[in-house]
């Protein structure tokens, strides 16, 4: 059986471990904690380790989905995790853009430890305030619409919606195995 490791990163709050909870198979392995710092304020708990779950497809293919920390300080599981990752997906909050800043800074962490395929997950797109995907776009970095990578809308609270999105990242992966 075909084991593929997809890895779901981005800033606090954007919705990784709920976007795994929605999607996995199994019951979700996390390392959720109280929330210590600024992050409190946004939210009661938050990841220090990862999150992980399963989805199979079929009885060939198994999908491995790895959660991030969103905080700078558990940089080093980014590292981690991205380097036997096969793709990934940024979630960024699209309502937020005072994290937009902070998305530039793991895109690029990731960027620097894996050339590997990837998509941004714009998330919290229904709230006051988001952001279009244009503007999201550039503010990662990407003047060059040929150089960017597929920018899904997610609710990470809907399977539908995620499951869309896993399947824009898996084709974007046959993309470059072809």
């Amino acid at each position: 059986m075909e084991t593929m490791r997809l890895v779901v990163t981005g800033t606090v709050g954007a919705g990784k471990t709920t976007f795994i909870r929605t999607i996995s198979e199994i019951e979700v392995v996390d390392t959720d904690r109280v929330a210590t710092d600024e992050t409190a304020l946004m939210k009661r708990t938050t990841t220090v380790a990862f999150d992980f779950g399963r989805l199979q497809f079929g009885s060939e293919m198994a999908l491995h989905l790895y959660g991030t920390p969103g905080q700078s300080r558990f940089d080093f599981m980014w590292d981690i995790l991205i380097r036997k990752a096969h793709a990934y997906i940024l979630l960024v909050a699209a309502h937020r853009p005072q994290d937009f800043r902070y998305a530039r800074r793991v895109l690029s962490f990731m960027r620097q430890r894996a050339n590997i395929p990837m998509i941004i997950g714009m998330t919290h797109v229904d709230c006051a305030g988001a952001w279009d995907p244009e503007n999201i776009a550039i503010a990662l970095g990407y003047l060059d619409s040929e150089q960017q990578p597929p920018i899904v809308v997610v609710n990470a609270q809907e399977k539908d919606s995620v499951s869309e999105a896993i399947i824009v990242l898996v084709q974007q992966l046959q993309g470059c195995l072809v």
